[in-house]
């Protein structure tokens, strides 16, 4: 029997497969027993009700989508009269995510959320296509270590920070949210990118730009994990690409305790349970009694050889 159970700071989660926020309902329970996942993650949660960016909200890539859905909801007090209960119906943990686009509002929604059913608080800093001015702090090293301080004072639950990679340096931003009393990192959020239409010559996205999510992004944010996981000593959580069980193995590798899943749900509703089993068979057979022994397992090369031996002169 593997173990399959990891813990996040003070959490502990049955297996470490869990959805990603945005991409995961109470409504899967239809095709899937989400009593098996992780944890369950919220979509985004804000203080008032927001109605999203302009369609078309998605449009499919060669290696994914790109998406600009604008973090619409019905706001903070349907949320805690109507989801979270249906959210604590279940087993797993609940991870809520919320956003704000400014600091006391961030403060007080995490008050707002620190209630008896929610075990954990994730921050959304990090969305990149909402409007101008709209709450990515995760782009910088002092707004991040401002936002998530204000935040930690403000609540005693276990915290999360999701971060963007579209940040410079985002080992340096999760540096930033380690000392300001982050408990682990979502690494990451969307890259920013650009589709168009070639017969409109227009954006396929009515927001212009959207985020890209999906397999083609996978081995740049397999590389932001392994570049955080040398720089904090908090969890990090991997989640960008993930379609298969062997995508969950690398994140672990490279310095991941946990994975979170979005676009494959939206590919196969049922699939994240496919690979918490996956996940188990591949530890069986090679050996693993502890599922969590992968996390930083990855036997690193060394690529300063590989650079000197390009550079030096032939014959």
């Amino acid at each position: 029997m593997v173990d399959m159970s990891v813990k996040i700071g003070s959490v502990t989660l049955q297996n470490p497969v869990m959805p990603a926020s945005g991409a995961f309902s109470t409504e899967l329970a239809q095709v899937m027993d989400i009593n098996r996942l992780g944890a369950l993650v919220t979509k985004t949660v804000s203080r008032e009700h927001r109605i999203g960016n302009p369609p078309p909200r998605v449009a499919e890539l060669e290696g994914g989508m790109i998406n600009s859905i604008g973090l619409p909801g019905k706001g903070l007090q349907y949320f805690l009269e109507h989801q979270l209960p249906e959210y604590a119906s279940f087993k797993p943990p609940i991870v809520a995510n919320i956003t704000s686009t400014t600091a006391e509002d961030f403060a007080a929604m995490a008050r707002d959320v620190s209630l008896p059913d929610v075990d954990v608080i994730e921050m959304n800093i990090s969305c990149p296509t909402r409007e101008p001015g709209g709450g990515n702090f995760a782009l910088h090293e002092n707004h991040t270590y401002e936002i998530v301080s204000r935040v930690r004072e403000a609540t005693q639950k276990p915290l999360w920070a999701k971060l963007s990679p579209n940040a410079g340096e985002i080992d340096v931003v999760a540096a930033a949210a380690e000392r300001a009393g982050a408990d682990a990192l979502t690494i990451s959020n969307t890259i920013l990118g650009l589709k168009i239409n070639t017969d409109t010559f227009k954006p396929m996205i009515g927001n212009g730009y959207g985020g890209i999510s999906g397999p083609g992004i996978k081995p740049i944010i397999m590389r932001m994990v392994h570049q955080c996981s040398k720089a904090v000593k908090i969890p990090i959580i991997g989640c960008g690409g993930i379609v298969k069980t062997e995508d969950v193995v690398e994140y672990m590798l490279a310095g991941a305790s946990a994975v979170m899943i979005g676009y494959f749900t939206f590919r196969n509703p049922s699939g994240m349970i496919a690979i918490i089993d996956g996940l188990e068979k591949w530890c069986e057979r090679k050996g693993f009694a502890r599922v969590a022994d992968l996390t930083g397992a990855m036997i690193s090369g060394k690529p300063q050889e590989t650079y000197a031996a390009a550079a030096a002169p032939i014959g």
